[in-house]
């Protein structure tokens, strides 16, 4: 099959356990596939290099500063941006063919799909996210903190229909792997922003986060999965509050 004007480009961080899932979802699609490593002490840059991709290294230091470092070494026209724990659906990479022959847009909102440990979310405010993640290079950049990347495009988007499917957490051991990782990151970016930390917030915040999740989102649907979706979520925003109130307490 035809290969397109398009290039894959992926962060990467000890991610041999998903790597290869990611680019085979996508090889018949794009011409090329650029990985940023950082600093990997697994097979993760082997396997990549072992299916032809691009195997760039720099030390990780943001999300969002990560992500524009790929996005520079991207050389074709189009650009999709994945996740190393996500993959394209077939349906969806038949679309991307469509859509990339087409003037009128320069981004495409791309639905995601969650799964949670190993088995498919329909409800807990995951079920379905539209994310912008293919998108005309030259035309492209990301915004944000040191957490939370947001890819933008100057140009008009749509959406297309097929999904991806997101793999985060194939076990709560990688879960809080994560988690630590992400809410040192989310309180540092609120730190750096001048950000203090309000009880009151945080006693109405904690509780809101999991009736969001369980009940008004319908996480209770998703079993046990729901619920322990939805008290990591409330504890994700418990725990980010206290690592930024921590930050105003320390010795400077």
């Amino acid at each position: 099959m035809r290969k397109l004007n398009i290039s894959l480009f992926i962060i990467t961080k000890n991610a041999a356990q998903n790597v290869f899932s990611c680019i085979q979802s996508a090889q018949d699609l794009v011409r090329e596939v650029i990985v940023l490593d950082s600093d990997s002490t697994d097979r993760t840059a082997q396997i990549c290099r072992e299916l032809g991709s691009i195997v760039y290294n720099q030390p990780f230091e943001n999300f969002t500063k990560q992500k524009n470092a790929a996005l520079e070494k991207v050389t074709s026209a189009w650009a999709l941006s994945l996740d190393a724990d996500e993959t394209l659906t077939p349906e969806l990479a038949a679309e991307i063919r469509q859509a990339v022959l087409s003037d009128k847009y320069d981004g495409y909102e791309l639905p995601r799909v969650n799964d949670f440990l190993g088995k498919r979310m329909h409800h807990s405010g995951i079920k379905k996210e539209y994310i912008l993640r293919l998108v005309r290079t030259q035309k492209a950049r990301f915004e944000g903190g040191k957490v939370h990347e947001k890819l933008v495009v100057s140009g008009p988007t749509a959406r297309l229909k097929n999904v991806f499917i997101h793999h985060p957490y194939n076990d709560i051991e990688t879960y809080f792997a994560k988690f630590n990782k992400y809410t040192t990151l989310a309180a540092q970016t609120m730190y750096e922003n001048g950000k203090r930390v309000c009880l009151l917030r945080v006693l109405l915040t904690v509780p809101f986060e999991f009736a969001r999740r369980y009940v008004l989102k319908a996480g209770f649907l998703d079993g046990m999965r729901g619920l322990i979706w939805a008290s990591f979520s409330c504890f994700y925003v418990f725990v980010k509050y206290m690592k930024l109130w921590y930050l105003w307490q320390r010795p400077q």
